[in-house]
């Protein structure tokens, strides 16, 4: 699964073209884009906490 190549990339690609459409993708990756912004930031908020429970624990 891990192995892709070229040619099943564009055929992706042009399935996903074929189902949203033209005018749909560029909404479509801007709503992921932020998706992933906001769990690294949350992530990015949650680390100090884990630090700060494991030292308390200790």
């Amino acid at each position: 699964m891990g192995n892709l190549g070229v040619t099943e990339i564009l055929v992706i690609l042009a399935i996903v073209l074929l189902l949203f459409g033209g005018k749909k993708i560029p909404e479509l990756m801007k709503g992921l884009g932020s998706g992933v912004k906001e769990f690294k930031n949350a992530a990015k908020d949650d680390q100090p906490a884990n630090k700060k429970e494991e030292e308390t624990k200790e």
